[in-house]
């Protein structure tokens, strides 16, 4: 009996935001299917829309509306290459009890009232920051040299990011 009763006051997950708050290199696929086995540094973004823009601009001291993508960078008197994507995944959930209510309502001669809230959607943003050397080289690849140190810049490109609420700060840290 508890089974059932918990069973109609509970929700199915269909599909499950990842917890990405620290940050992690991921296969790139998993969050955009078009850069294909590359891989990607992904965190989740807790500011508004375009925020990382505007981050990265005053880091960068760049427009980057004017690039292509690619932002050039120094990391041990070596030059990179990194490009961001912002990226949205839901977590997605089938929600029994409007189901089962509809099914009683419309078992008593009644319309259904709860068709909309069948299924509900959380969404969460991500940045997912790729990186590439001169010789356009993945730096996140698993066996890439630099690797370890390629992720300890990217989490302190996170950390800065989302502990700085002005971001002329970055800039003149920058200069």
């Amino acid at each position: 009996m508890i089974i059932i009763f918990s069973t109609f006051y509970s929700c199915i997950p269909v599909k499950i935001a990842p917890n990405l708050e620290e940050g992690k290199v991921l296969k790139a696929r998993r969050f955009i299917p078009t850069l294909g086995n590359r891989y990607a540094y992904v965190f989740e973004d807790l500011k508004d829309a375009n925020e990382f823009f505007k981050y990265v601009n005053a880091k960068y001291q760049i427009s980057y509306d004017d690039l292509d993508g690619n932002i050039k960078f120094f990391m041990d008197e070596n030059s990179y290459y990194l490009t961001f994507y912002e990226v949205n995944k839901e977590t997605k959930t089938i929600n029994l009890i409007p189901m089962v209510t509809d099914g009683l309502l419309e078992e008593n001669g009644y319309s259904r009232s709860f068709e909309n809230q069948y299924t509900s959607r959380i969404g969460k943003w991500y940045i997912a920051i790729t990186v590439t050397d001169e010789k356009m080289k993945d730096c996140l690849r698993p066996k890439y040299e630099e690797k370890a140190e390629m992720e300890k810049y990217l989490t302190e490109l996170q950390d800065e990011y989302l502990s700085t609420a002005h971001y002329i700060e970055v800039y003149l840290k920058s200069k």
